[in-house]
């Protein structure tokens, strides 16, 4: 059985990645992912406010000695996770802005990393700002990063934009070498005891892939571009249908904080198993056999799903 899957030039053992969370701040469990079976790892990111400090004025944000790790630190442990696993790890940059922390890149790549993932987490709230402006945003970072750096780049975002294909082809012409889709946006909640905002999270769950999903799909074969599945992956069914939409890997995070990192053997074993069972000799063979790609009017396509959706639940 071969699962071998090609993500941004890199050969990688399986589908079967990490992506940034906590976990991988320790040493010690990046190991522990790569003899669970992990083909590659992203570090937790980095987010540019710490690297220049610029928003340390705005009471919002936390201050410098408020993160976990200072961005210094953020090196060594990327240098140790690179030198000391043989598996490809990945730095993980948070931002939108086109300033000084961008040569941070390159210091990633210094470091060890055999690829750069860019989480562009950006809310648009200005009225003044247009979508073409919010897109521009994306390229212009994307082209910023690639001049620092050799390395690939992939961009991780949401899918909040009004023409998400046509961003997605302005990305991948800026220079993106994968899309990451997607980002999950937090939004605050109301303490009712406290009459404050807070910041609040949920693990994510199985029923969120199908947003991403649908576009894996939708994007398979239209773009010269590695496309990575996340979100909503904890079983073996996220990941097959992931693979059949047409991504080249499948990250997960949340079942490993929920369970262990131990939990990627049995993505592993159970994606063996499956593939077995349906004579699927590799998952290049599995690759894009739900996708799109073949529909002449996806958007006709949809608005058809959607009629079906509706009138089967009627009848129930």
């Amino acid at each position: 059985m071969d699962l071998r899957t090609t993500y941004m030039g890199m050969d990688l053992q399986n589908p079967l990645m990490v992506s940034a969370s906590p976990l991988s701040g320790n040493i010690d469990t990046i190991r522990k992912m790569e003899e669970a079976g992990a083909a590659a790892v992203v570090m937790f990111s980095v987010f540019e406010e710490q690297i220049h400090n610029g928003a340390g004025t705005l009471s919002c944000f936390p201050r410098l000695e408020d993160y976990d790790v200072h961005p210094e630190r953020y090196l060594d442990l990327l240098h140790q996770a690179c030198t000391q696993v043989d598996i490809p790890v990945m730095g993980s940059l948070n931002g939108i802005s086109c300033q000084s922390w961008i040569d941070y890149a390159g210091k990633m790549q210094d470091a060890g990393a055999s690829a750069i993932e860019l989480n562009a987490y950006y809310f648009p709230t200005d009225m003044d700002e247009t979508a073409a402006d919010v897109e521009q945003k994306y390229v212009d970072l994307i082209q910023a990063v690639k001049s620092s750096v050799t390395v690939p780049v992939a961009l991780k975002l949401s899918p909040f934009f009004s023409s998400l294909a046509n961003a997605a082809r302005s990305f991948v012409e800026a220079g993106a070498d994968a899309l990451v889709l997607f980002n999950r946006f937090y939004q605050p909640d109301y303490d009712l005891e406290t009459l404050e905002v807070k910041p609040t999270l949920h693990l994510s769950r199985p029923h969120e892939i199908r947003l991403p999903m649908m576009w894996i799909a939708l994007l398979y074969r239209h773009l010269d571009v590695s496309l990575a599945a996340t979100s909503g992956v904890h079983g073996v069914d996220e990941v097959i249908k992931y693979l059949l939409a047409g991504a080249d890997v499948v990250m997960t995070a949340s079942a490993l904080l929920e369970k262990d990192v131990a939990h990627i053997t049995t993505l592993v074993s159970d994606l063996t198993k499956w593939m077995e069972e349906r004579d699927y000799e590799s998952v290049e063979q599995m690759k894009g056999a739900l996708s799109w790609e073949s529909m002449a009017d996806l958007s006709a396509c949809l608005r058809a799903n959607y009629i079906k959706v509706l009138e089967n639940y009627k009848r129930m």
